[in-house]
């Protein structure tokens, strides 16, 4: 069951959709994909102001400014519930916020952006961090 009615969250599933992200509805679609090899960017995404706001536009002009991820993966918080608490499974030890952003090469986590990593921030900013942390992983 989801908190929202599907028309009302379909334009924010598509902004993501239409960038080349795969949704992931269900635990065993997100246990695929996140076990794959290479390096792989999950969305949390939400419904929240600050999804649209910031985390959204953020990942997306990360992606427009040069990040290349062999996989771009996203759930949905409040909808897919099973496969974003799959999803989560993947941030151990981590409490669970909407929206996050996570980098994972080969299954493990290796950055997360949390619900006060995009609050208050430019969709500018929240790529440059993004980017930070992709060049640290690349060795850039």
């Amino acid at each position: 069951m989801s908190n929202y009615p599907e028309h009302m969250v379909a334009p924010m599933r598509q902004e993501l959709v239409q960038a080349g992200f795969k949704e992931l509805r269900d635990p065993q679609q997100v246990e695929e994909a996140l076990s794959q090899d290479g390096l792989t960017l999950l969305v949390v995404n939400s419904v929240c102001g600050c999804a649209a706001a910031g985390a959204r536009p953020g990942v997306l002009h990360a992606l427009r400014d040069g990040l290349k991820f062999d996989h771009l993966t996203t759930v949905f918080a409040g909808m897919e519930k099973e496969a974003t608490s799959k999803a989560r499974e993947y941030f151990e030890g981590v409490s669970p916020t909407s929206p996050q952003a996570a980098i994972l090469q080969n299954g493990q986590l290796k950055f997360l952006m949390q619900r006060p990593d995009f609050l208050g921030k430019s969709p500018e900013e929240i790529a440059a961090t993004l980017k930070k942390a992709y060049q640290e992983l690349e060795g850039i």
